[in-house]
């Protein structure tokens, strides 16, 4: 007889759950059957417990990358109203003959670079891209820089305070780029592991106020014994033949997304 008031239904549902959820009522068809057990839940464990701590303390990584861009003031904080070419230019004048780092630059480069108002049809510096990766309600501003030996650079400047913050600075060889949300997502070859290539999502982290690789995987593009390997090469574009108007970028080959 079932309960008054409860509908037959919520009465199965009821005798369900009486039953641990291991069988139906009424052993008719369509009942609940047990799933098998439960693999017991590993825990980690520690090796070597008893080594001693590091003494020296962990560094803050991405902190020494954050540069102020001498020169640029940026209106309202607006980085589309400013000039890629110009940016890349007031860096390489303020750290000439520097070649490693967040502001190297092959010499070839930085020539190219200078000689982008006269020589336009060579200029390496690319057409950027806007996208708000910090989460402060505006864009930053993504440039790409063409170098010798299928290198790109990638550069994201943050405006704020009237001028110009750069957040992240790294250079590889690219095969793509790509926006996910406020993630930047760089595919680069793997030179010294054949058939397989990087995959780093590089993120905005509040605390070292600068862009960071939040997450790098490698992955494998080619299975074992499949012959060479199938990771394309780094498709470059021409370079940017005049300053882009602050109304938005035209779409470039490389398959980075530009800001809605």
């Amino acid at each position: 007889m079932r309960p008054r008031g409860v509908p037959i239904a919520a009465a199965g549902v009821l005798c369900a759950l009486a039953l641990g959820g291991l069988v139906g009522c009424g052993g008719g068809e369509g009942g609940l059957k047990s799933a098998g057990t439960t693999p017991t839940a590993v825990g980690p464990v520690r090796l070597w417990p008893d080594l001693p701590p590091a003494t020296n303390p962990p560094i803050d990584y991405g902190e020494s990358d954050t540069q102020r861009v001498p020169g640029v003031d940026v209106p309202d904080n607006d980085v589309r109203s400013l000039n890629a070419v110009t940016v890349v230019q007031a860096e390489v004048r303020a750290h000439p003959d520097t070649y490693s780092g967040g502001d190297g630059l092959y010499e070839e480069t930085a020539h190219a670079i200078e000689a982008c108002g006269t020589a336009p049809a060579r200029c390496p510096v690319m057409r950027p891209y806007y996208r708000d990766l910090t989460g402060n309600g505006r864009d930053e501003l993504i440039v790409g820089i063409r170098m010798p030996d299928q290198q790109v650079g990638v550069r994201v400047y943050l405006a704020e305070n009237g001028g110009l913050t750069r957040v992240m600075s790294t250079v590889d060889q690219v095969i793509s780029v790509e926006l996910a949300g406020r993630d930047l997502i760089m595919r680069v070859g793997s030179a010294g592991i054949p058939g397989y290539e990087y995959r780093t999502a590089w993120s905005w982290d509040e605390q070292q106020h600068s862009m960071l690789p939040a997450r790098d995987e490698i992955v494998r593009v080619k299975p074992a014994g499949a012959g060479p390997s199938t990771v394309p090469a780094p498709r470059l574009v021409s370079p940017t033949p005049t300053p882009t108007p602050p109304d938005g970028p035209a779409p470039l080959p490389l398959p980075l997304e530009p800001s809605p």
